[in-house]
């Protein structure tokens, strides 16, 4: 006989009888098995950071994880990340839609909670699967930073940072300890770097970091240079040292 949870993880609306939904479990395990994702609000704005792992042959000098919705909006992303890029343009359809109707710049709240709403639609329809990447939404609005974490099961929070992916208990318990509120952009950079570091199997080099900002002053999506991005690498070598082991 098969396993009595296999009969409820053949259909995503049937409920197993101890509450569960097998099948958004399955996708948030994607989400966890996924390279590591960070986002960190500070008083000069939002970071947000990936670990990308390219092949030696693949050209990277695009990044597969951090998106832009708009001029005040980024995203980074953990799981599978074709779902990423369906939700992507979602959104930017969606913040470009708001703009021509209100003739102002959309929250990022808004936006998360209309990714949620439609991740959460597609955990109780027959026929579709559970999108199976989380997503970390940033940004600037009325000069002020706001950071959003979505997941499969249509839930979105506020964070003042936080971490998914492979490794994202260890990084968020490392974030909720050193985290400050009057962190600079500079210490959010540096305290990113520090956490990829911390998960990641690659220890030296930043060839696997991609970081993008949105500033408070100027309320831009800016994608951070590599030259910048080792910079931050040294200084989070300096301030959060850690076994490599």
């Amino acid at each position: 006989m098969l396993p009595a949870q296999q009969g409820y993880d053949r259909a995503i609306t049937v409920f197993s009888p101890d509450g569960r939904l097998y099948q958004v479990e399955y996708a948030i395990e994607t989400v966890r098995r996924g390279t590591i994702a960070i986002g960190v609000k500070c008083k000069d704005g939002i970071v947000i950071a990936v670990e990308e792992k390219p092949r030696k042959l693949q050209i990277s000098n695009t990044a597969q994880k951090i998106f832009q919705i708009d001029d005040h909006v980024g995203v980074a992303a953990a799981g599978y990340i074709p779902d990423a890029r369906s939700q992507v343009d979602n959104a930017r359809f969606f913040s470009q839609s708001n703009k021509m109707i209100y003739d102002e710049p959309v929250e990022v709240e808004t936006i998360a909670k209309h990714l949620a709403d439609q991740c959460q639609q597609y955990t109780q329809y027959a026929g579709v699967r559970p999108y199976g990447v989380a997503l970390i939404l940033g940004g600037v609005v009325n000069n002020k930073p706001e950071l959003y974490l979505t997941d499969p099961s249509g839930t979105y929070i506020s964070y003042d940072a936080i971490a998914i992916g492979s490794g994202s208990e260890q990084v968020t318990d490392f974030l909720e300890k050193t985290y400050k509120n009057d962190l600079t952009l500079d210490d959010a950079a540096t305290l990113a770097t520090a956490g990829i570091y911390l998960s990641s199997e690659d220890k030296e080099g930043t060839s696997h970091i991609r970081m993008a900002c949105i500033k408070k002053e100027t309320g831009l999506y800016d994608i951070v240079s590599d030259e910048q991005i080792t910079k931050y690498a040294s200084s989070a070598k300096e301030k959060y040292p850690h076994d490599p082991k």
